[in-house]
């Protein structure tokens, strides 16, 4: 008989704060929108960051709590986009995608070496060297820093300068937060000719140091028909809201740095998700 006192006791304390837990539950419950879940589940799942939220989970929250248009997804792409503006019944909007794009083409066939170098395999250990092994203090170190942070395997370096594919590329910017020469920029996919270099040097210094660097002779600018090119501090700069898409400025280009990069059908084919 004493036995069965204690464990009544116990039992009962058991019993009491049980029910007070489950009326607290309830009292102090925050209602989750399920939409989130939903729109959680559409996201790609990359957590990249590049929407400006910490993760999917905080942007599906940003999408149904405070009207966040999907379309700040780069990794999702058109289908994504569509698929959660349809779910939450608001208009897709304008959406305008961008690729990265490697504004250099100095790979070791084309720019000057001023040393060896035989350190880590990091572009910022490199470019704290006097800016790099390469003559052109601008151009791209080719250790593949940029590489290593994109999880889409959208990058590959070969000899000497990273090149990034633009089928795999999903514009989440991480390479181009990663560069220490500031060389990868996210251009709109419709963008068609782009200048493939970043050099501001001098036009005899930029030929002494690359093969195919932009001297500044502005042939560009002058051919242009929309008044879509000009120079930034002795390099040419395309305006890509401008840009017809003639090609006028890259026939006359004599160091061949202006190239056409559009991404055909872009509009129609979404990105790969993560």
């Amino acid at each position: 008989m004493s036995i069965l006192i204690p464990v009544a006791i116990i039992s009962g304390l058991g019993l009491a704060f049980g029910l007070a837990l489950s009326v607290s539950a309830k009292v102090f419950e925050v209602k989750v929108d399920e939409r989130i879940a939903v729109v959680r589940e559409m996201l790609p799942g990359a957590n990249c960051g590049a929407c400006g939220y910490t993760g999917c989970d905080g942007f599906a929250e940003a999408i149904v709590n405070e009207g966040v248009h999907a379309s700040r997804c780069p990794v999702g792409g058109i289908a994504v986009v569509n698929s959660i503006s349809d779910y939450m019944g608001v208009d897709e909007g304008s959406i305008d995608l961008n690729v990265a794009r490697v504004l250099c083409q100095g790979n070791c066939d084309n720019v000057k070496i001023k040393y060896n170098y035989q350190g880590l395999d990091d572009c910022h250990t490199a470019n704290a060297l006097s800016s790099g092994m390469d003559a052109c203090h601008y151009g791209c170190i080719g250790l593949g820093s940029c590489k290593k942070v994109c999880q889409f395997d959208a990058i590959i370096v070969e000899n000497g300068l990273a090149y990034i594919d633009a089928d795999k590329c999903t514009g989440c910017g991480k390479c181009v937060a990663e560069c220490p020469k500031d060389i990868i920029a996210l251009i709109p996919v419709l963008s068609g000719f782009t200048v493939k270099c970043n050099s501001h040097d001098k036009g005899a210094a930029a030929r002494k140091n690359c093969n195919v660097g932009c001297i500044s002779c502005q042939k560009c600018v002058k051919v242009c028909p929309v008044d879509a090119i000009h120079m930034d501090n002795f390099l040419a700069v395309i305006d890509p809201t401008k840009c017809i898409n003639c090609g006028e400025c890259a026939a006359v280009c004599p160091q061949h740095c202006i190239t056409n990069t559009i991404v055909k059908n872009a509009k129609l084919k979404p990105n790969p998700a993560g």
